[in-house]
């Protein structure tokens, strides 16, 4: 199950853990991405709060979680090579993976239908 929130994070929930990046638009308007700092394996996110930073040559961004969980794995490909994320945001430019508290919320989120619809 593919979702989205409104601050431009998808969540892509496989077998009880939902891999969370920034949607293309977000990549996008940021430009290319030169740092990105990411939750501690073991943290535990409240939906809403600030769970990592990805910074541009434009701009520092604070990547919300997106739901409830705790984080289980972090990309650290990503952190290693920033551009990766600008490259595939959506595919190896993912940022964490959390196991999320109430796997249900997902159905509040935007499918991709409606993010395509927000006026970004």
């Amino acid at each position: 199950m593919l979702r989205f929130t409104e601050e431009h994070e998808w969540l892509r929930l496989e077998d009880g853990i939902a891999t969370v990046g920034i949607t293309a638009h977000a990549a996008e308007q940021l430009g290319d991405l030169v740092f990105i700092e990411l939750p501690k394996v073991g943290m535990q996110l409240t939906k809403g709060a600030p769970a990592a930073v990805v910074e541009s040559v434009k701009a520092a961004s604070d990547v919300y979680a997106p739901l409830d969980g705790e984080v289980t794995e972090v990309n650290e490909a990503a952190v290693s090579n920033p551009a990766s994320v600008s490259a595939d945001p959506q595919g190896a430019g993912w940022l964490y993976r959390m196991r999320l508290t109430d796997p249900a919320a997902m159905e509040a989120l935007l499918d991709a239908a409606a993010y395509d619809a927000l006026d970004k």
